[in-house]
């Protein structure tokens, strides 16, 4: 048998300290990419604004936002702030089990049930929600006049937490 430092692993034990373990399979869409800034003296600092939508396709579904020096870094922060923030969306027959009106913001969604095979017809951040979540039929309306994609998906999102705690009960 080799001789082994104290310091050093066993090649059977345990799993390598340097392969990423992926505890479950996300997809992610990047929702929104804007350039800020902030105006100091002497000028305008610029970073970029990422907003993340991640879902397994199984119910589990999150939104970030996140804020770096380059597009990557944001992207990156946005990511692991919407795995901080995933919500369980209870899904019945590939459809939501009620209709729910959410106001968050500015923004105003509906979201209603769908008969088997319709599909999901909702646009913008409403459907990108969704469908990350895992829903294969619902119907969902935008009814602000609100453009703001992130306050739509935050409406979207808390949709799905009230559609969970009523249907925990």
């Amino acid at each position: 048998m080799a001789e082994f430092a104290h310091n050093q692993r066993r090649p059977s034990g345990g799993r390598s300290p340097f392969k990423e373990r992926k505890d479950r399979e996300f997809e992610e869409k990047v929702l929104e990419l804007s350039r800020v800034a902030r105006v100091v003296a002497g000028g305008k600092r610029f970073r970029f604004r990422a907003t993340v939508v991640i879902g397994d396709g199984k119910g589990q579904v999150g939104l970030g936002i996140g804020k770096g020096a380059d597009v990557a870094q944001a992207v990156q922060k946005a990511s692991y702030q919407a795995k901080k923030n995933l919500v369980r969306v209870p899904i019945i027959n590939g459809t939501i089990p009620f209709e729910v009106k959410v106001k968050y913001s500015s923004a105003i969604v509906y979201l209603k049930p769908a008969p088997q095979g319709r599909g999901v017809n909702a646009g913008g951040a409403v459907r990108v929600v969704a469908s990350l979540a895992g829903i294969k039929d619902i119907i969902g309306k935008v009814l602000s006049r609100s453009g703001n994609k992130i306050n739509n998906a935050s409406a979207t999102i808390a949709a799905f937490k009230i559609l969970a705690a009523k249907n925990h009960k």
